[in-house]
């Protein structure tokens, strides 16, 4: 793929990502967050699995790859899309995104023990910018002058109620789930292996929304359009180059572009809302990509100083 267009899609992802949460959230008003999540995994399944035919790729799962892929919609596709909708709902201030945004840590420590994926400090202190960064992006001011003493109850609500420990619980899911998506995939196609863990992870959730007896959302058609959104482009696109694009190079590096989900949200906010961004988000937006910039090109960074040094 020439790198011009490799980059714009790397982004892309993150970009839809970013937009389809603010989609998400009016819909909890009239759905519950098992209705939200199935209608949103299981229709991007079957989406992600037309395009990888029309694309000519393979439907076949591997013997082996089967335990992996279960595993896989278990833990990406039931736990985290339930525990995002969940959190979602129950989340505010912008402490949710922050919590949600904060996988690639994870991400990072899951790879450098299990594939050997070097981070090095130049990558320590990318990861560190990024969460710093999305803490800017997320929290208010005053939050974070009081946040060192005061902790989550700086928001005026009791600690860790609500949505936070779900959302932290999503990030950890997603984490654990882009790892397994490699172990999914190592005889498979991954985009296939996306589309049919999104089917089968979205099972657990419809049958969640059987049991409770839940009948379809009233929501207006405009609202049905937001779940559209989220749906083909906020999961079946975005998770179909998320997946393809984790299994084709440096796992800790493309996941660190997670921290640029929510400059997106608030870009778009400014283009379609007229919205100003404060001071402190515009340093936030700065942090995030000097973050991304520092563990994309951690190697050469990292290399390049110390051989300078040894010369």
């Amino acid at each position: 793929m020439p790198q011009a267009l490799r980059w714009p899609l790397m982004l892309l992802p993150f970009a839809l990502w970013g937009t389809a949460m603010a989609a998400m959230r009016p819909l909890l008003e009239g759905g519950t967050p098992l209705q939200v999540a199935s209608l949103r995994l299981l229709p991007a399944g079957g989406l992600v699995l037309v395009g990888a035919m029309l694309l000519g790729r393979s439907l076949r799962v591997a013997a082996s790859d089967w335990p992996w892929l279960l595993l896989f919609a278990l833990v990406d596709g039931s736990l985290f899309q339930g525990l995002l909708a969940r959190g979602l709902g129950q989340t505010g201030a912008g402490l949710g995104s922050v919590l949600i945004d904060s996988q690639p840590l994870l991400v990072a420590l899951l790879a450098r023990s299990l594939f050997g994926e070097a981070i090095n400090p130049v990558g320590w202190v990318g990861l560190l910018l990024g969460l710093l960064g999305i803490l800017c992006l997320g929290l208010p001011a005053p939050v974070l002058r009081h946040w060192w003493l005061e902790g989550p109850a700086a928001l005026g609500e009791q600690a860790w109620s609500h949505g936070e420990l779900w959302m932290l619980a999503a990030a950890a899911a997603m984490a654990i789930g882009t790892v397994l998506s490699r172990y999914a995939s190592r005889q498979s196609d991954p985009v296939a292996i996306t589309g049919w863990h999104m089917l089968i992870g979205g099972l657990p959730l419809l049958g969640g929304v059987g049991l409770a007896g839940s009948p379809l959302p009233a929501w207006s058609p405009a609202e049905w359009g937001l779940m559209a959104y989220a749906t083909v482009f906020g999961s079946a696109l975005a998770y179909g180059l998320f997946f393809w694009f984790a299994n084709s190079g440096d796992l800790t590096g493309f996941t660190a572009l997670t921290f640029l989900t929510p400059v997106f949200a608030l870009l778009c906010g400014v283009w379609w809302l007229d919205e100003q961004l404060r001071p402190l988000q515009w340093l936030g937006a700065l942090l995030a990509l000097v973050s991304v910039l520092l563990i994309s090109r951690r190697k050469q960074l990292w290399q390049g100083g110390f051989l300078e040094q040894q010369a």
